[in-house]
């Protein structure tokens, strides 16, 4: 293997041009996820382009009261933007909630979105790992899942996704804007998320040199009374076994508009359109939010260690609705 090289980029056209010629090349940000990678072996860069200096690093509300941040801004910063705090609650939420302070104040906004699974046969280097060396199998299948996906599965990986922000931003209808060697594009949230299937190694729609340059957060005003729940093993730094993001419109005790996306069950980050639908117009009461919930959980597919996951979904589900509802989602 060649020795890794590292080069600064001073403009985004000349960090798409790099990485967009060189197949053993990648961007760098704030590399938390990243660096590990290449430490344990699992990606092999021959050169790392550092993309720190490029201007992306906004946090700003557009004229029609919608959110745009770029993907070079740290998750410190845009967790504890004053307007992010009222206008997306649930935003701030799930990145103060999403990781450690020292590595909010390192990790970019892309980055996070971009993270690769916690799968330990993934970051292992040597299980057989589909999303790793395609074609070689999934060792969790019938291997320890306890933490792995129950929605959107295939035969060749269960892995779950570990981002917490992305699991906000999915709830919100966010696009994410690009810049490639093809041109510019914005993509839906949802479709920037692949499942599996039977490629799993193929996470993003992203082309060769394809750089995120910006999110975009649409105006919704249901988002000022949101809440990201989060439940997992410790209450120190730790991925999600199960999370909830919702946002609630609530008019005359009916359900007028619903956002809501589960993490640590999918994987992908899951928007939860099935119990979204069963709640619409209905009632805001905690018995239809148990049968909604029981609706979105009903094509779950559990192993051996983690059935566990679909009642604690619903009940997770329930008690962010709820908490929105009838508490204080602050």
């Amino acid at each position: 293997m060649r020795p890794l090289s590292y080069t600064r980029a001073s403009t985004v056209d000349e960090a798409i041009a790099t990485v967009g010629a060189d197949s053993r090349s990648a961007f760098l940000a704030g590399g938390t996820t990243e660096i590990d990678l290449i430490r344990l072996g699992v990606t092999r860069p021959d050169v790392l382009v550092d993309i720190n200096s490029l201007p992306l690093k906004e946090i700003e509300f557009t004229p029609d009261a919608g959110l745009r941040i770029g993907a070079l801004a740290r998750m410190t910063d845009v967790a504890r933007s004053a307007d992010v705090v009222r206008r997306f609650p649930v935003i701030s939420q799930a990145l103060l909630l999403g990781a450690s302070e020292q590595l909010r104040n390192m990790a970019s906004m892309g980055g996070n979105l971009c993270q690769r699974t916690r799968c330990s046969y993934f970051r292992d280097g040597v299980s057989p790992c589909n999303k790793r060396e395609p074609g070689t199998g999934c060792s969790a299948v019938d291997g320890l899942n306890r933490g792995h996906a129950v929605l959107g599965t295939s035969d060749d990986c269960i892995a779950a996704h570990p981002s917490d922000v992305g699991v906000a931003l999915v709830a919100l209808d966010a696009v994410v804007h690009t810049l490639g060697p093809s041109g510019a594009r914005s993509i839906p949230i949802d479709d920037f998320y692949l499942l599996p299937g039977s490629s799993p190694e193929v996470e993003h729609p992203l082309e060769r040199g394809e750089l995120i340059k910006a999110i975009e957060v649409p105006p919704t005003p249901s988002a000022e009374r949101s809440l990201y729940l989060k439940l997992r093993d410790r209450q120190s730094y730790e991925f999600a076994l199960v999370s909830v993001a919702v946002a609630v419109d609530v008019r005359d005790g009916r359900v007028a508009d619903v956002r809501l996306a589960l993490g640590g069950v999918g994987t992908k980050p899951w928007r939860a359109r099935r119990a979204e639908a069963a709640l619409t117009g209905g009632p805001a009461t905690r018995e239809a939010f148990a049968d909604a919930a029981a609706v979105e959980m009903e094509p779950a597919s559990p192993h051996k260690d983690n059935a566990f996951k679909i009642p604690m979904a619903r009940r997770a589900m329930v008690r962010a609705l709820d908490q929105v509802v009838n508490g204080d989602a602050r």
